[in-house]
């Protein structure tokens, strides 16, 4: 397409190959171009994705470039990496791209393309900054000026300098406020940085390439969920649950021809969420010509459970359901789906709803690249009563934004509606919002299951007399909202009671959850546990007494959900709500607290979903700037700026769902032991820490930087690589309790919570 006058312009080398067989730079722009051309055509951008690719690496043309390309013969010498873009390693080459766009085209679409074309290494920067990665530093320096000349001398064809502008009017929708461009900056970086990955990596690694998965299509998942279900529904006793479940199952079924658009489904715990909202995603996906169903999840623990139910329904193609989150468990992986989960490139992607979401507000190219295959999908947040309350508003603008320009459908999933409409500038998004369950409702009376009790009128009771109406019960959960309290309780239980905390590393945490569900499923058993919240959303327990803490109405509810959820007592399951000698963490959850107690005293019938509707509005009404925290679309608008001066970077530091702070500790349960050496090895030669890091993750422990400041002191921990402890006081890590942070005498008050 552009041939190189000299033909000798090369993109990037490889140390086992000739220097005439090295990766044509020409090639390496044009198949860059025509890649992120067709990732961005869903969202109607394919003529811009296409000069950004042309454009990308324009600086690899600057004869120093070449120079130094031929020296390193490989060592990822095409790479620019924030140390390198400033001359400390190898020569710049975005920055020519950069300036070429932002000169040519000015203001406004020139800066959008400089974004894309100067962060496709280092990731989308911020406008200004006091740090020299900020882009109007890099434009303007001399450095950048003497590249790009540098580029034009040094043989880049004239016909790719010249590109046009893509017509204006094809991107209008995109543009027309500042926070609409920079979410179409960040989709149009994702589609040239996955096309840029994907044409190096077919060079650099070819066997890597041929190992990605071959598309599966819809309607061969879809007709082997069909027979899953028919399957199901066959052998399935004539409850009333499962009546109920088969309604929902036809209701979801029957909007499935609905245009795409926002979608409730609003179904009691233990309703068949998961697979009704599936059918209709997989249905509605083929009717509306949609290309994957994205199923997120808050809870690991969840996703678990959900990928390994959608594995074995599709087990006929193993390369179909990629589960990606960081506690994966690798004899759960692939090669194929490890690779696809690097971008999503799969039919059924079972996520977190942190890794959605802070996907959307990140900055970083390997965060990024996966975002151009959410256009035109069906996204399925499951438990949305869970999205974090402090970065809603960010969160509810990024799905209307996908919902009204990017194709998208989304289908929010739970027993308690957590009212998105609640607050000004929220009613774009709920309000045509459709209901796939057949009269919510009703449907929840039918399949009411449960009596809510309250216990003493609320007043506190003691751990005490609370641990022995538990042992008066043969089968019975607890939760309560604190580690501590958790922790109390379970210590003045009878012998055999279970205890689940986020203190236990994920693989004991699973562990104890299999022991107590082989407990429940036989019936001449005695059975207790007590918890914290983390059972409360998804978790297959089913009890027919439980006892929760006072808390918000959601929380109540989702306690409900472990009781009598298969409806097989004779008479309700007993819901017990209780005031415990403690107070509830300060914050989000003590405001819960107080909301659901004032409603529980109001309203006849506080788990209907009129008093959910009110539960809301109050909750989010009374978080005021609060529901974006990072502030990207109020108060400082890091993504809301009218003048272009974005800060992608500085958004995505402050966008985290879960808190930075938090320092990984590998502890001593299980495998994790074993792990310490290997990782030690693995570091020491410098080859295949990532893959062994990994499997580390099921057995790390997450602890305020005070509590490991306090864990080093004493030597109870110590560093193994950077950013990760080894646990090496095995006393501190219990076999029933996990991490004893209590012993420790300093930690964060953060972490007695869940």
């Amino acid at each position: 397409m552009f041939g190189d006058p000299l033909g000798c312009a090369f993109a990037h080398a490889r140390a086992d190959l000739p220097p005439d067989q090295w990766h044509a730079l020409a090639e390496h722009l044009h198949k860059t171009a025509q890649q992120a051309e067709e990732f961005a055509a869903p969202f109607a951008s394919a003529a811009w994705a296409r000069l950004v690719g042309l454009w990308h690496d324009l600086g690899k043309y600057d004869p120093e470039f070449q120079h130094y390309l031929r020296r390193v013969a490989g060592a990822n010498g095409h790479l620019e990496s924030e140390i390198e873009a400033f001359g400390t390693r190898g020569p710049e080459h975005s920055i020519a791209g950069a300036l070429l766009a932002s000169e040519r085209f000015g203001k406004g679409a020139g800066t959008a393309l400089a974004y894309i074309i100067a962060g496709h290494h280092s990731g989308l920067p911020d406008w200004i900054g006091a740090d020299r990665a900020a882009l109007e530093h890099r434009l303007n320096r001399a450095k950048a000026r003497k590249v790009l000349e540098s580029v034009i001398r040094g043989g880049a064809p004239h016909r790719l300098l010249v590109q046009p502008l893509p017509p204006l009017a094809s991107i209008t929708a995109y543009v027309c406020r500042p926070e609409r461009q920079a979410f179409w900056i960040r989709m149009l970086f994702s589609a040239l940085v996955d096309a840029d990955f994907l044409d190096t990596e077919a060079f650099m690694d070819p066997t890597r390439t041929a190992a990605r998965p071959k598309a599966t299509p819809l309607e061969a998942l879809a007709r082997a969920l069909d027979r899953h279900l028919e399957q199901l529904t066959a052998h399935a006793p004539p409850t009333p649950v499962n009546r109920l479940r088969a309604e929902v199952l036809a209701s979801c079924r029957a909007h499935a021809q609905d245009p795409p658009g926002l979608f409730t489904l609003t179904v009691p715990t233990g309703g068949g969420k998961t697979l009704s909202s599936l059918a209709f995603a997989l249905a509605h996906a083929r009717a509306h010509g949609l290309r994957r169903v994205i199923y997120a999840i808050p809870y690991t623990s969840i996703i678990e459970q959900t990928a390994d139910v959608f594995r074995a329904i599709f087990r006929d193609y193993p390369e179909a359901v990629v589960e990606h989150h960081s506690n994966l468990a690798l004899e759960k992986e692939t090669t194929a789906t490890r690779l696809a989960s690097e971008n999503w490139d799969a039919p059924i992607i079972v996520t977190t709803t942190v890794q959605l979401f802070e996907s959307l507000f990140a900055s970083k190219p390997s965060r990024c690249r996966k975002l151009h295959n959410l256009a035109r999908s069906v996204i399925i947040l499951d438990e949305a009563q869970l999205l974090p309350v402090d970065h809603l508003r960010p969160i509810l603008f990024a799905l209307d934004e996908l919902i009204a320009r990017y194709g998208v459908s989304v289908v929010v999933s739970t027993a308690t509606q957590p009212a998105l409409g609640a607050r000004p500038g929220f009613q774009g998004l709920q309000a045509h919002a459709r209901e796939l369950a057949p009269d919510p409702e009703a449907l929840r009376q039918r399949m009411r299951r449960t009596c809510l009790e309250q216990l003493d009128g609320l007043q506190p009771v003691s751990w005490q007399r609370l641990a022995e109406l538990l042992r008066a019960e043969r089968r019975v959960l607890a939760i309560v909202d604190r580690r501590d309290a958790a922790r109390a309780l379970w210590e003045l239980m009878p012998e055999g009671t279970f205890h689940l905390s986020a203190l236990m590393c994920p693989a004991h945490r699973s562990e104890v959850l299999a022991r107590v569900r082989a407990a429940l499923a036989d019936d001449a058993r005695e059975i207790r546990v007590v918890s914290t919240q983390l059972v409360e959303a998804g978790v297959d327990l089913d009890f027919p007494v439980v006892f929760r803490a006072i808390a918000g109405l959601d929380s109540i509810a989702q306690a409900a959900g472990r009781c009598n959820r298969e409806g097989r007592l004779d008479t309700p399951g007993r819901v017990v709500v209780f005031q415990p000698p403690t107070e509830p963490p300060p914050g989000l959850l003590k405001l819960a607290a107080a909301i659901g107690r004032k409603l529980l005293a109001t309203h006849s019938d506080p788990l209907s979903y009129e008093a959910f509707e009110h539960y809301f509005r109050e909750l989010y009404w009374s978080r005021g700037e609060q529901l974006d925290t990072a502030q990207l679309l109020t108060g400082e608008k890091l993504l809301a700026k009218a003048d272009l001066a974005f800060a992608f970077r500085t958004a995505a530091e402050r966008f985290r769902m879960i808190p930075d702070e938090q320092i990984p500790v590998l502890v001593p349960w299980g495998e994790g032991r074993a792990l310490v050496g290997e990782i030690e090895r693995r570091a020491a030669v410098g080859a295949g820490l990532r893959e062994v890091l990994r499997r580390a993750q099921r057995y790390v422990v997450g602890v305020y930087r005070r509590t490991a400041a306090e864990m080093l002191r004493t030597g109870s921990a110590r560093a193994l690589v950077p950013g990760l402890l080894f646990l090496e006081d095995g006393r501190l890590y219990d076999e029933k309790l996990g991490l004893r942070v209590d012993r420790l005498g300093a930690y964060e008050p953060s972490e007695l919570v869940v």
